[in-house]
């Protein structure tokens, strides 16, 4: 019996000793951790160092593009009402000149994009309308003086251009193939705080009739976009560039997460037209549309509602000396449907001014072929809300 008991104290002493040792060295062997017991099994990821970029990052994007991102201040000055002191003998004789009143300036902020190493940035026109003095500051603090090229103020868009040596441009991506659901990131300089990086998805793509701009055709997204992110960049996952920010669906001033960009496969089209010619040449009828509804098509016996319904047609215009009336169903121009107004204004605007061009109408329910002698549109005054 008492060696039955030395044998169980010796095997109690040797199992604590090997148990001490363990849970001193090898706790993990038990189950056990310094922070205390692991309940649950977790997967703990290796160091990021020396790894490529993380799956849910998007720095390689935002590293790419930024530095084509610019922040664009401009001024102008405002004329005051001369007061009539200031034209006074007597007053002029005892104040002299001190009368005289310093020249006011407003102070207005927005950003750009540069889209050329030889210098020329793509915003929009309401950034830089009517401003006497351009500025443009690079991501590296550098400040450049710029030139107005040209501008669309049906577009809202406006080129730049800066000298001082070779800048970084941007890589233009397909906007036409961007799909609702992709990411997309916004970079500007909002309210002046800086440049900033916002993303979301494309939330819509084609939007018109917004009554922003006479020709619409918007990127919508839920990136955040503020007043002085204007002009700035709208890119890809990859970094390129497929859309100029130009405007926010807003009630209070900020983000509600509705933004709109223009594509910028348009804004390039724009571009190149601006530094050829210093603006942009759009074909013209002189016809005034309206969309034909299920219920008009109804009540005017109109046979269908395809098409749109010539309203009026300028006197004197290209329409009226091809014959178009009020009361015409216009189908189709140059052989491409017409959908709604809005198309038919794009599909006109395309159009070469003094070349004629093939117009199907339907009227009293029978096709009629015209040719129209296209004109060039007068230049319009930029709609805003």
């Amino acid at each position: 019996m008492r060696n039955l008991w030395l044998i169980f104290a010796q095997t109690a002493t040797v199992a604590v000793s090997v148990l001490f040792v363990v849970t001193t060295l090898k706790p993990e062997w038990l189950g056990r951790s310094g922070s205390g017991l692991q309940v649950v099994e977790l997967r703990q990821a290796a160091s990021s160092a020396g790894l490529p970029a993380r799956a849910a990052s998007y720095s390689d994007a935002v590293r790419k593009a930024v530095p084509s991102v610019v922040n664009i201040f401009t001024s102008k000055e405002i004329k005051t009402p001369r007061h009539p002191f200031l034209d006074d003998p007597l007053f002029r004789h005892f104040f002299g000149d001190r009368l005289e009143e310093e020249p006011q300036r407003a102070a207005s902020l927005g950003s750009g994009v540069i889209v050329s190493p030889k210098g020329y940035i793509l915003t929009n026109h309401h950034v830089v309308e009517a401003a006497d003095e351009i500025e443009v500051a690079l991501i590296d603090g550098k400040k450049l003086k710029a030139k107005a090229v040209g501008s669309d103020p049906e577009t809202d868009i406006a080129v730049l251009q800066v000298e001082g040596g070779p800048v970084p441009a941007i890589t233009f991506g397909d906007a036409d193939a961007l799909r609702v659901g992709d990411v997309v990131l916004a970079i500007g300089n909002p309210f002046g705080v800086g440049q900033t990086v916002t993303m979301g998805i494309v939330s819509a793509l084609g939007r018109s009739q917004l009554g922003i701009n006479t020709f619409e055709n918007f990127i919508q997204t839920d990136a955040a976009i503020n007043p002085g992110n204007s002009g700035g960049a709208l890119i890809d996952s990859a970094g390129n560039l497929v859309g100029i920010n130009t405007a926010i669906y807003s009630r209070s001033g900020g983000s509600l997460g509705i933004g709109f960009a223009i594509p910028a496969s348009s804004a390039k089209n724009v571009m190149e037209q601006i530094i050829q010619t210093g603006g942009v040449t759009r074909g013209w009828i002189g016809v005034e549309a309206r969309e034909i509804t299920p219920e008009m098509g109804e009540s005017f016996r109109l046979g269908a509602t395809t098409g749109v319904l010539i309203e009026g047609v300028l006197r004197g215009g290209p329409a009226e000396r091809a014959g178009l009336k009020p009361g015409d169903i216009l189908v189709a121009i140059e052989g491409k449907p017409v959908k709604d107004p809005n198309a038919m204004l794009n599909l006109v605007a395309a159009l070469v001014p003094g070349k004629p061009a093939s117009i199907k109408l339907r009227r009293d329910n029978k096709d009629v072929d015209v040719q129209v002698a296209v004109g060039k549109r007068p230049t319009q005054q930029r709609r805003r809300r």
